[in-house]
């Protein structure tokens, strides 16, 4: 079936240049100028994607963001003219999957759309493992963590490849480098304190105490392992 992408922005030419490039990728688009009209869409229309610009009218894309995540786990891509470290990590950190730094290439655009897409595949038509890493399960192919038999709190698509490329090896360090280049691979433009945002993430959703976490756990200077 056709994918459904929601863009959002508050430029004509941006929203008109991203449905081209999406629509001749093979991609339904469905667009919204503000943040009040991003969520009634997303709420309506289901899309499979969201591409959001953060620097929105009304209500801005870090407020949608977070309005999005109480009740779905929806793929999200930041769009951002902010040059700011600190924004881009507040939009992560708020459950964004990945973000484009405008002006950006619309080719690119279109790669990381595919790249996420393939990535969620992937775990439902190839991955039929259940992985077991103390009182944690991990059903792959519905991306699904519950602890001693009690469902968690749904992780984003990033998250819970992160989460589980470090259960699959327990005890093994990874570098953030390393960890960056399983959910995305090496071509995309990306910063390692990303990885510290989704960690902070994945920490809030699984752990009894995020301030103690028990399961993912910091190697001072290096990166993060997985409890052995």
């Amino acid at each position: 079936m056709m994918k459904k992408i929601l863009v959002v922005d508050d430029e004509p030419k941006i929203i008109q240049l991203v449905r081209d490039y999406l629509e001749r990728a093979g991609f339904g688009v469905v667009t919204a100028s503000n943040g009040k009209t991003a969520l009634a869409l997303a709420h309506s229309e289901k899309p499979d994607m969201i591409i959001l610009d953060l620097g929105l009218p009304e209500l801005d894309g870090l407020d949608v963001t977070r309005t999005l995540r109480k009740g779905s786990n929806v793929p999200i891509l930041m769009l951002t003219a902010r040059s700011e470290e600190t924004d881009k990590l507040i939009g992560l950190e708020l459950g964004a999957d990945d973000y484009i730094t405008k002006p950006f290439s619309p080719k690119e655009l279109v790669a990381r759309v595919r790249v996420v897409f393939r990535r969620m595949e992937n775990y439902t038509e190839s991955n039929a493992e259940m992985i077991h890493a103390g009182d944690l399960t991990l059903d792959v192919p519905r991306m699904r963590v519950t602890a001693a038999g009690r469902a968690l709190e749904e992780l984003t698509p990033t998250e819970f490849e992160l989460l589980v490329a470090m259960a699959r090896h327990p005890g093994r360090v990874f570098t953030r480098a390393q960890l960056l280049n399983e959910v995305h691979g090496v071509a995309f433009e990306s910063y390692e304190r990303a990885i510290d945002a989704h960690i902070k993430n994945i920490r809030h959703k699984i752990e009894l105490k995020p301030g103690e976490p028990g399961y993912i756990l910091t190697v001072y200077v290096v990166g993060y392992k997985f409890a052995d």
